[in-house]
């Protein structure tokens, strides 16, 4: 590690904000320095090490936990499902998936490998109607993309959606009318068109009866995943409802590769072998220079200059260049290709990019879930999962506030 970082490559390798570190260091706890030659606020690596040993710890001991036991069993319509991480995660927690969508047909086939008795709608979710579950699914569950909506008015409604993957989860939300609903979704839509298009879903879901819990981007490290990945989390709350969802507690315990890759707490055997993608040649020449937790900085000059290309005289740390992920670190967050430029997320030991299974282990799949399709397309699938431990535990929430409001009513007795 070099001696200095600036705001952002300590950022990045701590896995706070850069906002949080500039509160750090008006707070005492991690003070920037003038780096001696340029004068500019930077860190130094030593007091990032001293830090680090507190943030990650590798005997601390994590006395969380956020297990919840159904009191019934629960329903869940899932959209967008992808490859199945959300929805497995939400079943470990004990809710019950009586029907997924999704239109990625390799990602549809992954899904009825894995779960013969998961009723599949394979296609373009505007194709289907979702009334047959309506008051019968406790939970409707989306991970839509983050698209602009086109406003008609002062306070955007549903039919100015139309075209958009939200519109169909507020639709399906209304066909179904369950007690809550889960949206996820990349940290960007906190400020996407400069944070209307978040609001315009707030609003959207108040217009069908439905009322917004303050929004979350949670970190996945910090509920048993070995990796820097943040999801925004949207829970909205039908208005008849008066009872409180708390998101679940983050866990002491920061997970790192080793974890991952390795048996220990979160697996109980090494990783198994498996396909994975190669670096061309001159990648991995240049690859091999950088050590573990290192970087393109760490190259000789003449190389980064080379590699960089034009990056090479922009700002800012452009820390997931060309690097090397150390077995004491959680990983940096998974990339659709793992050869990509620019994306680079080296094995520790090895000079490659993880394998298909390493992938899956840094998501948290088990490695009996396996992913149908071309080499790429399960790369593909992995990528865009939710974390299998992070859904788990937002299970336990949804569960918490189910048998909360179940326990308001009568009986719950519905069958599918």
């Amino acid at each position: 590690m070099k001696e200095y970082l600036s705001l952002s490559e300590a950022a990045e390798l701590i896995g706070k904000s850069k906002e949080t570190l500039r509160r750090w260091d008006k707070e005492g706890i991690l003070n920037a320095v003038r780096e001696p030659v340029s004068n500019y606020r930077v860190y130094k690596a030593s007091d990032i090490k001293a830090l680090m040993g507190s943030l990650f710890p590798e005997n601390a001991d994590d006395n969380v936990s956020n297990f919840v036991e159904a009191q019934a069993e629960y329903s869940v319509v899932e959209l967008f499902a992808g490859a199945g991480g959300l929805a497995l995660g939400l079943e470990k927690a004990g809710l019950k998936c009586v029907v997924l969508n999704e239109i990625d047909k390799w990602a549809c086939q992954t899904l009825k490998e894995n779960r013969p008795n998961w009723n599949v709608l394979e296609g373009d979710v505007k194709n289907f109607d979702f009334s047959f579950y309506k008051n019968k699914a406790d939970l409707v569950t989306g991970g839509f993309p983050c698209q602009a909506f086109s406003y008609a008015g002062k306070k955007l409604g549903l039919k100015d959606a139309r075209g958009t993957l939200f519109y169909e989860f507020a639709r399906v939300v209304q066909e179904v009318n369950p007690p809550v609903c889960l949206g996820e979704n990349v940290r960007g839509l906190l400020s996407h068109d400069k944070g209307k298009t978040l609001q315009g879903m707030i609003s959207i879901l108040d217009e069908i009866g439905y009322n917004v819990v303050p929004v979350k981007v949670l970190r996945a490290i910090d509920y048993r995943v070995p990796q820097k990945r943040e999801r925004l989390i949207l829970i909205g709350i039908r208005k008849d409802i008066d009872i409180k969802f708390e998101y679940p507690s983050p866990h002491n315990k920061t997970y790192t590769l080793k974890d991952a890759l390795k048996k220990g707490d979160l697996f109980d055997s090494d990783v198994p072998r498996s396909d994975g993608a190669k670096y061309p040649k001159y990648k991995k020449e240049v690859l091999d220079l950088v050590p573990p937790k290192g970087y393109w900085r760490d190259l000789p000059l003449d190389i980064q200059k080379e590699y960089m290309g034009g990056s090479f005289y922009l700002g800012g740390g452009k820390t997931g260049m060309a690097r090397r992920i150390g077995w004491d670190e959680p990983s940096l967050t998974l990339t659709c290709n793992p050869a990509q430029k620019q994306t680079e997320r080296c094995h520790p030991d090895e000079t490659r990019p993880f394998t298909v299974r390493e992938y899956a282990r840094i998501q948290t799949f088990p490695d009996s879930w396996m992913f149908a399709g071309p080499m790429a397309q399960q790369y593909k699938q992995i990528w865009n999962a939710v974390p299998v431990n992070l859904g788990e535990e937002i299970g336990y929430s949804l569960i918490k506030f189910l048998n909360e409001y179940y326990a308001t009513k009568s009986q719950k007795v519905v069958n599918f």
